[in-house]
């Protein structure tokens, strides 16, 4: 009888658990990471610990004691020590994000320019820095430095040559009042009635950010429906952006007072309506139309006449939609471009057509066939 021969098996594999949205979890960030399904999340917001390395009390010129940051979840015996753990859970947030995802992180100069370090070792890919400029910052009382005014975010997408990426550029556009948004907000520190306070009138969290400031994040880079991971949820400044902008949220938490607080926050955020959660949207997203489209729609015929923007040259649409301007022929843009002798022309904004109430963009021509798809 032949022997038979032995084949080593392979231990099981453990399966992440199904993913549980609206869901605070508690326990250590990188351990619940871990669990969570690969490709599971679109946007990760992450407010990590600052790693202050403070050296004793901060006073203030009366002699009281400020309430700095000195809790045992920003204590780390090195920056070696940091770096291992910042390493640690941007890894797992990355094989949690979506091919098509991308991560917030924000920092002080403590850390900024360490997490930065990270999020390129790892593959992620920057897009911009954020400076927060805080309208109310907390004075150097010291008077030894500059007064701490700002910190910095830092939006990366998963990878290099990503092409999908949530970025809505129209609506911010629109929200800054038709101005292209910059990269510097001016927003206030979390104070007044926004600040949790504890049962003694207290901080409930040291560094409680302001739901502007996430409301902005939210609204550029995700869209109503999508899941937004916090892995450092903190009393749930994400969540409560989260539940009033129509996203989902999964915070981890290790603190059990601190998710206690967030569960009360957000049960108290009322959503906005699904119908008022439309925003401005993107051109880009918006499906193409060629300008032969228009000719083959009717909306303008073989032989009729295009305008400069002045109305002092025409060129003459052949049945292939593509001009003729004496012995020059080409696109919309490349007849646009040779007409103002530039490299580049948007032909639909650059072309005119002839209407009772004067000359109109043809691109006014193109929104219409949008409307009739939409």
């Amino acid at each position: 009888m032949p022997k038979l021969k032995t084949v080593p098996v392979a231990p099981a594999k453990t399966l992440a658990a199904p993913l549980k949205l609206d869901t605070i979890h508690i326990g250590e960030c990188i351990e619940v990471l871990k669990s969570l399904p690969d490709a599971s999340v679109d946007l990760v917001f992450a407010d990590p610990p600052y790693n202050l390395q403070l050296g004793g009390d901060l006073l203030r010129p009366d002699n009281s004691k400020v309430d700095a940051v000195d809790d045992e979840w920003d204590q780390f015996a090195s920056f070696e020590v940091y770096d291992k753990f910042t390493r640690e859970w941007m890894r797992e947030c990355r094989r949690v994000l979506k091919d098509d995802g991308a991560m917030w992180v924000i920092g002080s100069y403590h850390n900024i320019f360490r997490l930065g370090v990270a999020m390129q070792d790892l593959g992620f890919w920057v897009m911009n820095d954020v400076i927060w400029r805080k309208a109310n910052p907390m004075p150097n009382f010291k008077g030894t430095r500059f007064t701490n005014a700002h910190e910095t975010l830092i939006w990366a997408t998963k990878a290099k040559g990503q092409k999908r990426y949530t970025f809505n550029y129209d609506a911010l556009k629109a929200f800054n009042e038709d101005t292209q948004m910059r990269s510097d907000w001016l927003i206030s520190l979390c104070t007044g009635d926004e600040r949790l306070k504890d049962e003694n009138g207290n901080k409930a969290h040291p560094t409680q950010k302001p739901e502007s400031l996430l409301y902005r994040v939210l609204l550029a880079c995700s869209k109503p429906g999508q899941v937004v991971l916090d892995p450092f949820f903190g009393t749930g400044t994400t969540g409560a952006a989260a539940k009033r902008l129509g996203r989902h949220f999964i915070g981890i938490e290790r603190d059990e007072t601190y998710a206690r607080h967030a569960r009360e926050r957000i049960a108290k955020v009322i959503p906005t309506t699904a119908e008022n959660l439309n925003v401005v949207g993107s051109k880009k997203a918006e499906p193409r139309i060629p300008f032969g489209s228009l000719v083959e729609a009717g909306l303008l015929q073989p032989g009729d006449m295009l305008y400069t923007p002045k109305g002092d040259k025409t060129a003459k649409i052949r049945a292939d939609g593509s001009l003729v301007y004496g012995d020059l022929s080409g696109s919309i843009h490349k007849m646009g471009a040779m007409m103002e002798q530039s490299p580049a022309c948007n032909g639909w904004t650059y072309w005119r057509f002839k209407t009772d109430a004067g000359l109109k963009p043809i691109d006014d021509l193109r929104a219409r066939i949008r409307g009739d798809m939409n």
